[in-house]
């Protein structure tokens, strides 16, 4: 059992909430044992939603006489059902925790989102501080989906899971008959994942349109298994572009998508997913935490390139190397020349933290994601 990040008692105090993440990344174990005394309407359970499809207003009924929290479980499958919600938080003054996998038939169906009355919550999978024996090498091959980090089949669990989860339920919402081109599409994604994407040359090779090769991308958002990191453009001495990164949800995920094989440390492969592995902690502690801030890359026409901002004032840059040299911080002090950066810091896999004369913080991983999750970074 990992205790998680996400404090759902914490937040249901001051508000109702939207839970939303993808699939396998505990949620209803987490609602389980942090929630022990909510109602749970599980929109799976065939009669539940069958009664609630016909009358949405059968939901008061069946929490009537009932102070609890009331979990809809997989509220996406009824998003009519959120009138009713809406009503019985104005009037009776619920508090209510509605969970789903994708957030795309609520926002792209026209669904009552309750006007500002529950706010939106994430989860994702298991991070740093949520495994008690950490395992670099193991999570960044199997990723942080509970059930397949804690598995002994974990390849055979991942290849399940994205055969039978992203293969066939995100397809489903792509709403398209090129079945072929959104399959090939998830390979393209696994393969150029933390990339660059050029959405006209990716659109060509699977002879789809660019508005079709972005729809698809939303798709991969709305569904939580993907996310897209923009260009930050505020530099004025160099000149940056433009385009997005895409990152998929899980580095096992991710792994499995691009059949890279097994990684093997200090390997390319290695280095891509520690990368990644450092972004996904950053998003899911600015999620758990609450905080307001925008992450971007930073990568000048000129080739300098520094792998994260936070807030447009903390610049990261991530090496999977155990000795830091000169060339591997020119990319922050390029930018440290825009005079916008309050900390420079340069995350590695070795064991020794130190400073560097201009200023560059240079930590060990496991320093930084201390800090980070200390609140001692943003």
């Amino acid at each position: 059992m990992h205790k998680r990040c996400l404090n759902l008692p914490d937040l249901l105090e001051k508000k109702s909430f939207f839970l939303f993440g993808a699939r396998a990344t505990g949620k209803t174990t987490l609602i389980q044992t942090s929630l022990p005394q909510a109602l749970v309407i599980d929109l799976l359970d065939t009669r539940t939603y069958k009664v609630l499809l016909q009358d949405a207003g059968a939901l008061a009924d069946l929490i009537r006489g009932n102070q609890k929290v009331v979990v809809i479980d997989e509220i996406q499958k009824l998003p009519n059902l959120l009138d009713e919600v809406h009503r019985l938080i104005q009037k009776e003054r619920r508090t209510f925790l509605l969970t789903g996998s994708s957030a795309r038939k609520l926002k792209h169906g026209s669904a009552n989102l309750l006007a500002g009355r529950a706010r939106e919550a994430r989860l994702f999978p298991l991070t740093w501080p949520e495994i008690k024996s950490f395992d670099l090498l193991r999570l960044l091959n199997h990723g942080g989906l509970p059930e397949i980090y804690d598995s002994t089949e974990p390849n055979e669990d991942l290849e399940a899971y994205v055969d039978t989860y992203l293969k066939e339920e995100i397809k489903a919402e792509a709403v398209t008959r090129n079945v072929a081109a959104f399959a090939e599409f998830l390979d393209i994604i696994g393969r150029s994942n933390g990339q660059e994407l050029n959405y006209e040359s990716f659109s060509s090779d699977l002879q789809v349109s660019p508005s079709t090769f972005k729809n698809y991308l939303q798709i991969l958002e709305d569904t939580l298994i993907g996310f897209r990191l923009s260009g930050f453009t505020k530099t004025k001495k160099r000149k940056a572009t433009v385009r997005a990164k895409h990152y998929l949800f899980d580095l096992g995920v991710t792994r499995q998508l691009a059949r890279t094989g097994m990684i093997r440390a200090k390997s390319k492969e290695f280095g891509d997913a520690f990368e990644h592995f450092i972004i996904l902690e950053v998003r899911a502690y600015l999620s758990y935490r609450r905080k307001n801030q925008e992450m971007n890359y930073w990568r000048s026409t000129s080739q300098f390139e520094v792998d994260l901002i936070i807030g447009g004032s903390i610049a990261i840059e991530i090496k999977s190397s155990d000795l830091v040299s000169d060339k591997h911080l020119k990319g922050l002090r390029a930018l440290a020349e825009e005079g916008m950066m309050k900390r420079l810091i340069c995350i590695h896999t070795g064991h020794l933290a130190r400073q560097s004369p201009d200023s560059i913080e240079i930590l060990p991983f496991q320093d930084f994601l201390t800090q980070l999750w200390a609140g001692d970074v943003v």
